[in-house]
């Protein structure tokens, strides 16, 4: 996942969204320092990444940091070289430095 710019908050719109007191207590709790609006911007963010068809499962050799052996279940595509990765056909499965598990095939880390 590519981390996103920052811009200053000058450059933000401003938005009004209703929460909970029990969330936002959550939600201060969790985001310490940087503040919750930082946090929720994050999650949003994070949120959009996961959905759009650009970041989905493209990763980098880099961005690895663990494999598990694993079988398909229906069609996979390798997160690294984009080949198809048909059902019950071996695969790994990379955890990926933000904690996300992506499809890899089995040759996929060879150099």
């Amino acid at each position: 996942m590519q981390t996103l710019p920052r811009i200053s908050t000058t450059e933000m719109e401003v938005t009004s969204i209703r929460l909970e007191r029990e969330l936002k207590d959550r939600l201060k709790a969790l985001a310490g320092n940087r503040g919750y609006q930082a946090l929720i911007r994050e999650v949003l963010w994070n949120y959009i990444q996961q959905k759009s068809e650009e970041s989905s499962q493209k990763v980098s050799r880099q961005d690895i940091r663990a494999t598990i052996a694993a079988t398909a279940e229906r069609e996979e595509t390798c997160a690294l070289t984009g080949v198809v990765i048909s059902p019950q056909e071996p695969m790994l499965l990379g955890l990926t430095l933000s904690g996300e598990m992506a499809p890899l095939s089995i040759d996929s880390l060879s150099e």
